[in-house]
């Protein structure tokens, strides 16, 4: 098993903020291709649109890894050995077997097995979280700290996971074991001065593994998720299209939010 096309994207930037966006990717290896099912190739559980909606992270100087293969593929945004980050609670695998709506992946009998699973981590999985790793430590090397946001987004109704209608901001912090309380704080202060969207505080979601593993406050490195309710910037059926009119007004309050954890990290730093 190898990769044809790179695993991830990376643009290096010089400031502190790193933007991770683990389920952006589409590509689908061709040995993967015949084993899955009409629902899995029509990729609806990907987080679309992400890159257009966060266009300006270039002149927060940002640096950027993005994932180009689909999560069917491996989740890069779940523990190595698949233990699960919301028990008893229904989620999706390592590998999924079953999408957002517990419909088959694959095509009964051609799932995959745990040598398999384990090709998959070392081929796909390991390389995009050594170079988050890396380049946090890069970035600690520059700044002293390293702040890191992991984009996301969803369908705002998705009865498997949670009922009713997700909020439009759905901010992770693992409870603030994954960043200062403070900065969490001044996150929100942001969204709620906004006053146009619907939010909530570790709500049903908190963060996956990126969140909790890199998030370490004491010793430097402050981590955030933001699940976004798709409806707060594109079409979420599909052809899941984009929506210029729809996320323009979303852009200024995302920056708004960087913006505040830059200026929180260099508020941290010595005099």
């Amino acid at each position: 098993m190898s990769a044809k096309i790179p695993v991830f994207k990376l643009r290096q930037g010089g400031s502190p903020l790193l933007v991770s966006m683990p389920h952006v990717g589409t590509h689908l290896p061709s040995w993967l291709t015949p084993r899955l099912t009409p629902e899995a190739l029509a990729l609806a559980d990907t987080d679309w649109c992400l890159e257009a909606l966060y266009d300006f992270l270039d002149e927060l100087d940002a640096t950027l890894v993005v994932a180009t293969h689909s999560r069917y593929v491996v989740d890069l945004n779940r523990p190595p050995d698949d233990a699960s980050l919301y028990p008893g609670h229904s989620t999706t695998g390592l590998c999924p077997i079953d999408t957002f709506d517990a419909r088959p992946v694959y095509v009964s009998g051609s799932e995959p097995g745990f040598p398999e699973m384990r090709r998959r981590i070392a081929t796909y999985w390991r390389p995009y979280h050594t170079t988050l790793e890396a380049e946090l430590a890069r970035l600690k090397a520059l700044h002293g700290s390293a702040l890191l946001w992991d984009a996301h987004s969803i369908r705002s109704k998705v009865p498997r996971f949670f009922e009713g209608e997700l909020p439009n901001f759905n901010i992770g912090t693992a409870d603030h074991q994954a960043c200062a309380p403070e900065l969490a704080e001044r996150l929100a202060a942001v969204v709620r001065n906004h006053g146009a969207y619907s939010w909530v505080m570790n709500g049903r979601f908190k963060g996956g593994y990126i969140t909790r593993h890199y998030g370490q406050p004491g010793r430097g490195v402050h981590a955030v998720q933001l699940e976004m309710a798709m409806r707060t910037y594109m079409l979420e059926a599909p052809p899941f299209g984009f929506d210029e009119v729809l996320a323009s007004p979303v852009r200024p309050v995302l920056r708004a939010m960087m913006e505040a954890m830059l200026v929180w990290q260099q508020s941290q730093q010595p005099q």
